[in-house]
């Protein structure tokens, strides 16, 4: 089979599909990999590795969907890409259909593709493979975001998510407690943030404060709990998954106008459409607005 790894094309977009090793793994199973010219540079792999591992290198993103039966990418794919699409093909990517537009719905139906949504890949024991670590990775990464957006050259409050003696620690609210929740309450525990975690699910409640040792607060995810909670915050994380399905709307237009001044509102959901009536996509470019005095980050992926 023959395998095609074209450079992404959104605007900051560092990632690539398939690394050196995933190729080589690939070439071990008989398979043939292209891989466009330049595509794994801003992730730290030069072209000769991919050689060395034995890709194929091209010089168009045309010529990997023309020659490609499967076509492995990081983010769901724009329309200038649509028109790259070859009958019959695979497209292997965080596609989130849920709430992607409809001209790629008709890409997929017109040119008969095969789409593999990588966040929605399932082992029999429901765990899923590929979201489960970008999830972890972007769990950890919340209070690096949380505490550069709380900086006051930032727009900030000015707060220092672990205080200092004299000063309280930030508090960081979080709205699911799931693959990237515990990894995010994970995070700001160990940078000495208070942490409250909210979920439906009193179960996950219970495995969390076990498994951090009480260290957290833990609410049942309701409608008076989350009205509380924001009001106190100082950095609220939007971790909601319903997998296959838009993420459900729990924090109101109301909950984010009583937040405080500066706080922080980082909505990882907004790849299934936002936990939030405020919430609406940005870019790496552009990443943050602010709605009645909230930063808000809705970077999708």
């Amino acid at each position: 089979m023959e395998f095609g790894i074209p450079k992404e094309v959104r605007d900051l977009e560092s990632r690539v599909g398939l690394t050196p090793a995933g190729v080589s793994a690939l070439i071990r199973h008989g398979h043939t990999v292209y891989v466009e010219k330049g595509a794994g540079v801003g992730a730290g792999f030069n072209d000769e590795t991919y050689r060395h591992s034995g890709a194929r290198i091209v010089y168009s993103a045309a010529e990997v969907y023309g020659r490609a039966d499967v076509i492995v990418k990081v983010t769901r794919p724009t329309a200038g890409e649509h028109a790259l699409f070859r009958s019959g093909q695979t497209i292997v990517a965080f596609l989130h259909v849920a709430v992607a537009s409809p001209d790629f719905l008709e890409a997929l139906r017109e040119r008969e593709i095969t789409a593999i949504a990588c966040e929605m890949i399932e082992k029999p024991d429901g765990e899923h493979p590929v979201l489960v670590p970008i999830s972890e990775v972007a769990g950890r990464l919340a209070p690096i975001v949380a505490g550069q957006l709380l900086m006051t050259n930032s727009g900030g409050r000015g707060t220092l998510l672990n205080g200092i003696p004299g000063v309280p620690r930030a508090v960081a609210a979080i709205i699911g407690g799931g693959v990237l929740g515990s990894n995010a309450a994970r995070a700001f525990l160990n940078i000495g943030a208070q942490v409250v975690v909210l979920d439906s699910d009193i179960a996950r409640l219970q495995h969390l404060d076990a498994t951090l040792n009480s260290r957290v607060t833990t609410m049942l995810s309701t409608n008076y709990n989350l009205e509380r909670v924001t009001e106190f915050a100082d950095v609220v994380v939007g971790a909601v998954l319903s997998p296959g399905r838009r993420a459900p709307v729990v924090i109101t237009r109301e909950m984010i106008g009583n937040m405080r001044p500066g706080a922080v509102f980082l909505d990882f959901s907004i790849d299934q459409g936002g936990c939030s009536e405020t919430s609406r996509p940005t870019t790496l470019r552009d990443q943050t607005y602010i709605v009645d005095g909230v930063i808000h980050h809705c970077v999708p992926n």
